[in-house]
């Protein structure tokens, strides 16, 4: 996995595979999926990014448990 931080056009992106993005997909504002050759998710764009996240040059990365506490998600066709 590989995440950058983009501080001159504020895109905080995320690749979980290294793979070609075959195509990209708008999902709400700001929030872009990549998909590779297969459609399968690789990774997400968040635009304006320091406005969404508390601090985009600092990560915390952890091994623990997921949150399971939160509302189920919707799904978005």
């Amino acid at each position: 996995m590989k995440i950058v931080y983009d501080s001159d056009k504020d895109i905080l992106q995320i690749s979980f595979f290294t793979r070609t993005v075959e195509e990209t997909t708008q999902i709400a504002p700001g929030l872009v999926l990549d998909y590779d050759e297969d459609g399968k998710v690789i990774g997400l764009e968040l635009r304006s990014a320091s406005k969404k996240v508390d601090n985009p040059y600092e990560m915390l990365y952890l091994i623990d448990r997921a949150n399971d506490d939160k509302p189920a998600a919707k799904i978005v066709e």
